[in-house]
């Protein structure tokens, strides 16, 4: 069907089960970022496949709401389906609680699968709806019921990751959890979250797209851990030594008769912005619920000296890969047919060759030219253009290896290039070094430092419509909170920046139908002096790829950041050099020279 036919049936189910508009998000079951071929309704319906974005379905309209990564990208895909973009955030667009309030009324119903919205977001929309005398159906899987072939649940094999990529036991973690529990006076912790219970169990799996995690649910006591997930998924040698540590397995879908059970005395931890608003509502009324963040986000993500360590050996081979592929796409465009999807697959041959490397850590963007102003462009054999020797080529990718993640951008010059184009390369780096090289007091969060990225930007009146850098999980979501580098101080952007802490700096700059330009490397927090004014931080760069000093313009840098370019280069070459061939390491020594 197209996008017009699923809608119209859509629409027809909605008549039959009485609902007026249907809210279809991105979300899985769990609340993750990317979610299984299962999961993909928005996507099935809208035709729109980035990775986040809401649909709203009624009977005269459709919308899509998604964020600034993605307008192009959405504007382009939704053309011809009938389907109206909102761009969220852009003056005189209405939220998604905006439009549901404007536009439903009495007596009408608002239907989504409860197992799609999160409890905080349901409980919200019951509170906005409610005074306009608008009722809630949430039992209703409709873009199932409607979606020929729908793919199965995943249920990949799961693996058992060894202590010495994890720097601590499955036990010690569990026994740190459980004293979390004990200081919140908490019987009972809930985990709906894929990674987070990943992270917990020492596990890992295949059931979402470059995610190594595990289609699970998990509850806690002090003498019980129950995990919910399909027992196909787990060769015997796994399931054995969870058993020995104390977790029994139970069915995926049981938990939510398995809530039911909770007597009323008890005192129930979760976190309602990331356990799904059916299991909630499962639970009994009277039983004590601590809505907070789940106990395992912080210890998740100050990552141990072990992991450290490893994140560390991850990005040297990670830097190999991306320097041979730098190296192979200048030396090459122009002589040989070359691809943004051809190049793709060259860079994935790169790493493949490294030790250790399993998989791609998110679905790389190859873009070139024009396409690297859709900041979350990824190519497909429609879309996929010849790589001229013009230009730049914009590769943010990264992998997934036992030592940890990666993720980083470089923008590489393809030949020639304007002024103007190298004046705001020059612009991002220099922010992207500036960010990296910060040093602060104990305490500072993302949005306290978000300003030294943007800085040379806003000196031309310029910025860039994303996040400036994200945390990073050690073999599991590429996108991990809460650390973050935003510059608007909101509800859930105050995280403080914590020794351990991995995170990505990616300044950025776009020109619809122009070019784009990208920086980024992987960063960790850590400690310096401690002196009368407290705890002194900063950051040790992670990344080893060079910068394409082709489109540096080194008169626009101050002689500071010229020297933290230059150091950082020879970093670069002192750590990646010794892995390449010779003509590799010729071109590298160049690539990483002086200026």
């Amino acid at each position: 069907m197209t996008v017009k036919e699923r809608v119209a049936a859509l629409h027809a189910r909605m008549k039959e089960t009485g609902i007026d508009a249907y809210l279809i998000p991105t979300d899985d079951f769990h609340g993750s970022e990317y979610v299984g071929e299962y999961f993909k309704c928005r996507k099935y319906i809208t035709g729109f496949n980035g990775s986040a974005g809401t649909a709203v379905i009624m009977q005269d309209m459709a919308g899509l709401w998604t964020d600034g990564r993605y307008f192009i990208q959405a504007a382009n895909q939704l053309e011809g389906t009938g389907i109206t973009l909102f761009k969220m955030g852009e003056p005189e667009v209405p939220t998604i609680h905006e439009f549901l309030k404007k536009n439903l009324t009495q007596g009408m119903c608002l239907g989504f699968d409860g197992r799609t919205i999160s409890a905080k977001e349901a409980s919200e929309l019951e509170k906005i709806l409610d005074k306009n005398g608008v009722s809630l159906s949430v039992d209703y899987d409709l873009v199932g019921d409607i979606w020929e072939n729908r793919p199965a649940l995943s249920c990949e094999p799961v693996m058992e990751l060894d202590i010495k990529w994890t720097g601590e036991s499955r036990t010690d973690k569990i026994a740190r959890i459980r004293k979390a529990m004990e200081e919140k006076e908490a019987d009972t912790f809930v985990l709906t979250s894929l990674d987070d219970i990943a992270w917990l169990l020492n596990i890992r799996g295949g059931d979402v797209h470059c995610c190594p995690v595990v289609l699970s649910y998990l509850i806690m006591t002090q003498k019980a851990i129950k995990l919910f997930a399909n027992e196909k998924a787990f060769p015997a040698e796994v399931l054995d030594a969870l058993t020995k540590d104390g977790v029994t397995l139970l069915p995926y879908d049981s938990i939510y008769e398995y809530v039911k059970t909770f007597e009323k005395d008890m005192t129930v931890l979760l976190c309602k912005q990331k356990a799904n608003s059916r299991l909630v509502s499962n639970i009994p009324a009277g039983v004590k619920i601590l809505d907070e963040e789940n106990l395992t986000l912080l210890p998740k993500a100050i990552k141990n000296p072990v992991e450290v360590e490893n994140e560390r050996i991850a990005h040297i081979k990670d830097g190999v890969a991306l320097t041979k592929f730098i190296y192979w796409l200048k030396k090459n465009v122009g002589k040989i047919p070359i691809t943004e999807l051809s190049a793709e697959e060259k860079l994935y041959s790169f790493r493949a060759q490294q030790e250790n490397f399993i998989d791609n850590s998110f679905d790389p963007i190859i873009s070139y030219g024009k396409h690297a102003a859709i900041v979350h462009y990824f190519a497909t054999p429609e879309t996929d253009i010849p790589i001229e020797p013009r230009s730049f080529v914009l590769a943010d990718t990264g992998g997934n290896y036992y030592e940890g993640t990666t993720d980083t951008t470089r923008t590489i010059v393809m030949g020639s290039v304007t002024d103007e184009e190298k004046k705001f390369f020059t612009a991002v780096l220099r922010g992207m070094l500036n960010l990296g090289n910060a040093k602060f007091r104990y305490g500072c969060t993302g949005a306290n430092l978000d300003c030294l990225a943007r800085g040379p930007l806003w000196e031309l009146g310029k910025d860039f419509n994303h996040g400036t850098g994200h945390g990073v999980g050690y073999l599991l979501n590429v996108h991990e909170g809460p650390n973050n580098f935003r510059w608007k101080i909101v509800p859930g952007n105050t995280a403080v920046l914590e020794e351990g802490m991995i995170t990505s700096d990616e300044p950025g700059y776009y020109v619809e139908d122009g070019f784009g330009i990208r920086h980024e490397n992987m960063i960790v927090c850590k400690k310096a002096e401690k002196t009368e004014y407290g705890q002194f931080m900063y950051f040790e760069f992670l990344t080893m790829v060079p910068f394409d000093l082709d489109a540096v313009v080194p008169e626009q840098m101050t002689a500071h950041e010229r020297e933290l370019l230059n150091n950082y280069h020879a970093q670069v070459y002192e750590k990646i050099s010794p892995y390449l061939d010779e003509d590799e390491r010729v071109w590298l020594k160049e690539a990483t020279r002086t200026i």
